[in-house]
């Protein structure tokens, strides 16, 4: 069924919704697991064009992923993980494409519906412009 799945992260509490549920999906379907997450402060979104130093969010965001690599190669998953820096909707899409996944897995904020017509989902985005499958599961409020 699911051979690879790309789990978009935003290193926030919310994330615990997809690892929760993509466990036991890539259990059942030996699929193999990426972890994306983008960072889109100004030195991410500027870091190549102005030669910029990794910021200090970029480098608790990696270990972020290496600390969620870790726990879930324990448990027996093949998984990788990638930093992308940009406009995350736009590398997240981009990253599926690339790696070939066929189901993108990540969690919703469950923002009310004018917040979301104002700011726009990253959740929302994907869905609309990939022919990928995409498992959404919102986040329980705090």
């Amino acid at each position: 069924m699911y051979k690879h799945i790309l789990v978009p992260l935003d290193n926030s509490p919310v994330d615990e919704a997809i690892l929760q549920h993509i466990r036991l999906l890539a259990k059942l379907t030996g699929a193999r697991l990426t972890l994306i997450h983008v960072a889109d402060g100004f030195v991410a979104r500027n870091q190549q064009r102005l030669k910029l130093d990794e910021s200090e969010e970029m480098r608790d965001d990696r270990a972020y992923l290496d600390r969620r690599v870790a726990e879930l190669a324990t448990e027996g998953f093949q998984v990788e993980s990638i930093l992308e820096c940009g406009e995350p909707a736009d590398r997240i899409l981009a990253l599926a494409e690339e790696q070939n996944c066929d189901l993108i897995a990540m969690s919703t904020h469950g923002h009310g519906f004018f917040s979301d017509l104002v700011l726009g989902s990253v959740a929302d985005k994907v869905r609309h412009r990939t022919n990928i499958p995409v498992l959404l599961i919102r986040a329980p409020r705090a």
